[in-house]
């Protein structure tokens, strides 16, 4: 690396003059800075300096000792070029104060800011002296020197950190064997953009500290917090050494990282849970079997929501640690009560792993912020607290009563659904008869008049994996508070209608009014109607008496036209249930 455009030692043969580094750099195209019309006043004693421009920042200057790489325009006083790093798309690279440059050269550079322009006068004694060199650098010749200085590192150097920003909360640092996925923009020590992860517009994914990377980003990346922004300077021998990487990165380059941190890891890591809200009454928690409905929101682990059941305004429901969602949050699902709400932390391992899915990037921590609404067991029967009895208790609703009553509904979490009260009126039912879903009839049994209870239905007993659309959503636990407020006792069960004294040995005549031998649908009709007016028999209450009498006759209608005759007329099987007979 000798020869004018080198700015060789003295003594220095011209066969040395163009062994130069051809390493291009990102803006080797540019031409030199112009050379100064004027010259400020010299004596061409010692060496000349004018400084062209100081950047602002200079964090360090040169040194005797320091490895330098600079450009520069080598000219005469009259003007006329003799070389240029600029013309061989190479800076010029050499270590000052080691005899490796003109002694002027070699002076001229101390001080030197990276990014700094000098114009440099040397004086033949300090340059080429009276025997210059042959063909290019005549005797006694002065030279000028238009240098821009590039880069600069010592063999003593170590990485150089520098955080701009390290967020309040930092529960965990990179250590060696961590998995990390940071942004960053590369530059050289002037500034000079080589590589952008954000150009990208996808992380760079890496072990730290087991070699996959450049020795000094292994160093650089240790310590850092999660969203820490930090600037890592890193000497050529940590990084791409003489040979750089034969693309965008010349030897003997230092580089510049600038880094943000979104992710890490460690292989060995398991879910991590942070408990947010745990309610105060508990008296259940998740188990495996369960089936839950909870919502959450996905994020990435520097905040990037990736989804969110809120913005569907629809639960997630799933059994729990069955396998029916990813391995981390099948854990962190057990344990939960109703209304509780944590925060799981999954490591890709246990999440979507190193290939990702959709807006989740592969090797990606998932943090899930859920709010537990309810959860069961397919085993799971109704659940029936009793709030109130009243002290007279003996008369208890079984199948076949008629029950007026109010309730508040609501989901397990406290949504409320609906309520008689703010309907202004009762539920009536007739229990046992299919009106309510299952779970309310079952509910609803062995209860009093002045009860007050609170009966809690799994889905598999209420609405099932479908719900009712826009009031009960699918595979909800439901909650019923309920005061029964009305019983009538109904009949013995596959009875409509009873006796409730003797039953006439003329029967058909009295239903016969007209003697004609057949029977019709009005005149049983009028005769079922006198019977309970009068008290003589009783309906099954809570039914339309149209549809039970209709029932009735077509029961007796055995051929089906229409008319009862007295062959036809028969009381259900004549047999006696608690004294009374139905037709």
């Amino acid at each position: 690396m000798a020869g004018p455009a080198a700015v060789p030692r003295r003594g220095a043969g011209c066969g040395a003059l163009l062994l130069l580094p051809a390493m291009l750099v990102s803006w080797a195209a540019c031409q030199a800075p112009p050379v100064p019309a004027a010259e400020p006043p010299w004596d061409g004693a010692d060496v000349h300096v004018e400084r062209r421009f100081v950047p602002e920042r200079c964090p360090r200057a040169v040194r005797r000792g320091d490895f330098v790489r600079y450009h520069y325009l080598g000219s005469f006083p009259d003007g006329s070029r003799f070389d240029s790093s600029y013309d061989r798309g190479s800076t010029f690279n050499v270590f000052v104060g080691k005899g490796q440059l003109i002694a002027g050269m070699d002076k001229a550079l101390v001080g030197m800011c990276v990014n700094e322009r000098r114009f440099v006068k040397i004086p033949p004694k300090l340059a080429y002296g009276s025997e210059g060199v042959s063909g290019v650098i005549p005797p006694n010749a002065v030279l000028h020197f238009d240098v821009l200085l590039i880069d600069l590192w010592n063999s003593e150097d170590e990485v150089q950190v520098e955080t701009y920003f390290k967020p309040e909360k930092c529960t965990r640092r990179v250590q060696v064997s961590d998995f990390v996925r940071y942004h960053y923009n590369g530059t050289f020590l002037d500034g000079t953009l080589f590589d952008s992860s954000h150009n990208r517009m996808r992380t760079y994914d890496t072990y730290v500290g087991i070699g996959w990377l450049i020795p000094g980003m292994d160093q650089g990346l240790l310590g850092m917090c999660l969203g820490e922004k930090r600037i890592i300077t890193i000497p050529p021998f940590l990084a791409y050494g003489e040979e750089g990487d034969g693309k965008e990165i010349p030897g003997q380059a230092s580089l510049v990282f600038d880094v943000v941190l979104l992710d890490l890891h460690n292989p060995k890591d398991g879910i991590t849970i942070e408990n947010q809200l745990v309610p105060e009454s508990c008296e259940r928690r998740t188990q495996t079997g369960d089936f839950i409905r909870y919502h959450y929101n996905g994020t990435l682990l520097d905040g990037t929501l990736f989804d969110s059941s809120y913005s569907r305004n629809r639960t997630y429901d799933t059994y729990v640690g069955k396998g029916y969602v990813i391995a981390g949050m099948d854990e962190g699902l057990l344990g939960v009560c109703t209304g509780e709400r944590r925060r799981i932390i999954i490591p890709p391992h246990l999440g979507y792993g190193e290939e990702g899915r959709g807006k989740i990037p592969g090797s990606a921590v998932l943090v899930f912020d859920i709010h537990v609404a309810d959860f069961h067991n397919p085993s799971d029967s109704v659940s029936i607290t009793v709030n109130y009895k009243p002290s007279n208790c003996s008369l208890l609703s079984k199948k076949g009563d008629y029950l007026k009553y109010h309730y508040n509904a609501s989901l397990l979490d406290g949504t409320p659904l609906v309520s008689t009260h703010s309907l202004g009126k009762t539920y009536n039912i007739v229990l046992g008869s299919g009106q309510v879903v299952i779970g309310m009839d079952m509910g609803l049994r062995d209860m009093c008049v002045g009860e007050r209870r609170t009966v809690v239905i799994p889905p598999h007993l209420g609405y099932g994996e479908d719900g009712v659309e826009g009031e009960v959503p699918g595979s909800a636990v439901l909650v019923f508070d309920i005061e029964l407020l009305e019983l009538v006792s109904g009949l013995p069960e596959g009875y409509m209608f009873v006796w409730n004294g003797e039953v006439s040995p003329n029967l058909f005549e009295e239903i016969d009014q007209n003697h004609d031998g057949e029977v019709l649908l009005e005149e049983f009709s009028e005769y079922i109607q006198a019977q309970v007016d009068s008290g003589k028999g009783k309906l099954a209450p809570g039914f339309d008496f149209e549809k039970i009498v209709k029932n009735m006759f077509t029961n007796q209608d055995r051929d089906g036209n229409g008319k009862v005759t007295a062959e036809e007329f028969k009381l259900k099987d004549q047999e006696a249930k608690e004294g009374h007979d139905e037709l």
